[in-house]
């Protein structure tokens, strides 16, 4: 048996229940093809994301998840203002560090059909995506020099950071704005980093309603993957099951003139070069 290298999370036909499968066509966008209704076969992955070894087994996918549950989700990081081109858009001067913030578990979803669920205390207008591309610590690490953080990287997905707008303008602290039940959806594939080895050469985009809104590419992190990982890890010891969302490129529907909000019924897609399209539908909450 061999390591994964796409892994999804999933229910499968054969018998309901959830499992960790390779894609056994990694050409294609499962994201895509989980909302176009097409056949998605995968090889069983027995044991963890952590150690899973690939079997020969053969079983296709009724639904997918979020790769990484909140069983295995340790922490969820999140950087802040991380794209020259962002910070440009935003009139703001580029950070000296990193800027941190944390969603709690509960924020974590997956892919179609998982949707965008705005609560009513952010109906008002200003709910927002974030394309990001999000890594998965493999392996616990403190104080990891840069040349050594990619080491510790179990994978890749992609990830919204829904962010309720009135609210995060209301503090200087963002995690609450950015933390509501389901604003972290990922998926739909977690890529290892055997498979991208280098994490600053991939496109990514937001797609809402069909148009492109976000159009950006990884090299123009202000802070690197290395960075981060280096960064974050000092003094803190980052465990596996660790994920961090690495910063939005520019685009986003609060700083678009005219603005773009999510509305019910909406759809945004996050699409990653390598990795494929995490596609939600957005749903306000009624109760």
């Amino acid at each position: 048996m061999t390591p994964w290298t796409h892994l999804v999370r999933f229910v499968a036909v054969e018998d309901s229940q959830v499992h960790l499968g390779q894609l056994i066509d990694t050409s294609r966008d499962v994201g895509r093809d989980s909302v176009d209704g097409e056949e998605i076969a995968v090889f069983l992955i027995n044991g963890s994301i952590f150690d899973g070894r690939v079997t020969s087994h053969i079983l296709h996918v009724k639904q997918l998840l979020s790769p990484v549950s909140k069983k295995e989700c340790n922490y969820i990081r999140c950087l802040g203002l991380n794209y020259l081109e962002h910070a440009r858009e935003a009139n703001l001067a580029l950070p000296k560090a990193p800027i941190l913030f944390t969603k709690p578990r509960s924020a974590l979803s997956g892919p179609y059909p998982a949707s965008i669920n705005i609560p009513k205390c952010a109906q008002d207008g200003t709910s927002d995506y974030e394309a990001e591309l999000c890594l998965v610590i493999g392996k616990a690490g403190r104080d990891i020099s840069e040349d050594d953080a990619l080491d510790y990287v179990l994978g890749y997905t992609a990830s919204n950071d829904v962010s309720a707008r009135t609210m995060q303008r209301l503090t200087a602290q963002w995690s609450f704005s950015k933390g509501l039940d389901g604003s972290c959806p990922i998926g739909p594939v977690l890529v290892s980093s055997s498979a991208i080895p280098d994490p600053q050469e991939l496109c990514l985009k937001a797609i809402y309603n069909s148009a492109v809104v976000q159009d950006g590419h990884t090299k123009d992190m202000i802070f690197s993957v290395r960075k981060q990982i280096s960064y974050l890890s000092q003094g803190t010891t980052l465990e596996a099951g660790t994920l961090i969302l690495t910063g939005t490129p520019a685009g986003i529907g609060a700083l678009r003139q005219p603005k773009i909000v999510l509305q019910d019924g909406d759809e945004i897609s996050i699409q990653i070069d390598q990795i494929g399209t995490l596609v939600n539908k957005v749903r306000y909450d009624t109760i």
